[in-house]
């Protein structure tokens, strides 16, 4: 895991549903879903909450800082926010700019 808060190593990055990617609250599924023309993920309760926070607007820095906020016994969490958006990334369901 890095100790980076910046996936990609780029200060600043600011990562966003990628074209045809809606992140919604699901309550047939009782948790957070990324819908996309192809079919359905459900998230567990980690990854929604990360990417509750993605808005085309907050940079991976605050995002970090948005998730320990909500979930301050669990420490630093930058490395598994990192972890999780590059795996997103991966995935295609976000981009970064």
């Amino acid at each position: 895991m890095a100790d980076s808060a910046e996936v990609g190593g780029t200060d600043g990055n600011i990562p966003r549903f990628r074209r045809g990617f809606r992140f919604q609250w699901e309550p047939v599924q009782n948790g957070y879903v990324l819908l996309y023309p192809e079919g359905m993920v459900k998230l567990n309760e980690s990854a929604g909450a990360i990417l509750r926070e993605v808005d085309g607007q907050r940079s991976v820095q605050d995002i970090v800082s948005a998730v320990e906020q909500a979930f301050p016994e669990a420490g630093s969490l930058a490395g598994d926010v990192n972890e999780f958006l590059q795996h997103a990334c991966e995935q295609h369901w976000i981009e970064l700019s």
